[in-house]
């Protein structure tokens, strides 16, 4: 154990380092949240938002190459940020579900205030 400062509420501390969430579970979230640290993911998600789109209408929109764009959509998959649909030849993509609009649009805000 680390050596640490001395402890001014040592209840308080003993209470809050019980409620903490598991290690594997910090770490599970942080790799969520480096996902939403590429900007041409958060492009493709902003883009996606409240769309369902082609890949090729998808490139169009935030300027990648199809290859680039399958790539970056198999980590938001992965992600459970994104899902498709396939239809035809066509595969159509869009949010998983609110959650990612409600992450992204709770940043926006945070970013906002002053």
């Amino acid at each position: 154990m680390l050596k640490n400062e001395p402890i001014l509420e040592k209840e308080k501390v003993e209470k809050l380092k019980s409620q903490l969430i598991c290690d594997e579970e910090i770490y599970d979230i942080s790799d969520f949240f480096k996902v939403f640290g590429d900007s041409t993911r958060l492009k493709i998600l902003l883009t996606l938002d409240g769309n369902k789109l082609s890949v090729n209408d998808l490139c169009n929109v935030v300027g990648i190459t199809k290859s680039a764009a399958s790539h970056q959509l198999n980590i938001l998959k992965d992600n459970k940020l994104v899902k498709f649909e396939r239809s035809g030849k066509n595969i159509f993509y869009s949010l998983e579900d609110e959650h990612v609009s409600l992450i992204i649009e709770t940043a926006r805000q945070h970013l906002w205030e002053k």
